[in-house]
């Protein structure tokens, strides 16, 4: 009789869980599109005024084709980044992270140090709240820090000597190889397949822009075969 008390108590804390992430999920949909569609206004709006209110507008051929050479090298990564940053990320954690930006080089490496802190898994109710709370802190400290910058960021470059500058270029790399390493570890042999994948991937005869995205496709599809692999092999042993 205890042990059907625990168990009913159990299963009803869990319906209540996943109803108020429900909720949560509602609330951060709604916010996250407000705040989003209000940032695309208030961009729009400003290229709007300087074209037609003080008639500094360039011409429609050479934006349609500034920016088709933009999304020529960058329009991959629209579609790939968020199905990739997704289950570290989350719900509301993607739109946070899209809306104030830095996502690789600042919101998913706060995201994913802040779960590996507490041991929380991503894709999980709790890796979407740990991911949450990680990306607003690291926006509020990037904001501080970003208005010091700019106040003083003229002044900084001249007393940083030109050696140090030049290390600047790696920052990016480090940070994706320390995120790569953080979830690497946790399963090596993957890691492996994503770094083979890589490997071969870079001496395709293609644009840049294709490789990754080719990557990324073979790396989940090996690493999806080997886990229905795995998964049927335990269910007939």
């Amino acid at each position: 009789m205890a042990i059907s008390e625990e168990v009913l108590k159990s299963e009803e804390l869990e319906v209540k869980a996943t109803l108020e992430m429900n909720d949560f999920h509602e609330k951060s949909h709604f916010w996250g599109r407000l705040t989003i569609s209000m940032v695309l206004v208030l961009t729009i709006s400003l290229c709007f005024y300087l074209s037609f209110g003080l008639g500094l507008h360039p011409g429609w051929q050479p934006i349609l084709a500034g920016f088709a050479a933009y999304a020529a090298i960058v329009g991959v990564a629209w579609v790939f980044e968020p199905i990739s940053y997704y289950p570290t990320l989350g719900i509301s954690g993607t739109y946070q992270a899209f809306l104030t930006g830095n996502i690789s080089n600042m919101c998913l490496p706060a995201a994913a140090a802040a779960q590996n802190a507490i041991g929380a898994q991503p894709g999980t109710k709790k890796g979407e709240i740990t991911a949450a709370l990680a990306i607003a802190a690291a926006s509020l400290i990037n904001i501080t820090i970003l208005i010091l910058i700019i106040m003083t960021g003229s002044y900084l470059l001249t007393i940083i000597p030109a050696t140090v500058q030049e290390v600047f270029v790696y920052i990016l790399p480090a940070i994706f190889g320390g995120i790569f390493a953080q979830f690497a570890i946790r399963k090596p042999l993957y890691g492996g397949i994503a770094l083979g994948v890589a490997f071969l991937t870079n001496f395709l005869p293609m644009p840049a822009f294709f490789k990754g995205i080719i990557c990324l496709i073979i790396t989940i599809a090996i690493c999806y075969k080997m886990e229905k692999m795995k998964s049927k092999k335990e269910l007939t042993s």
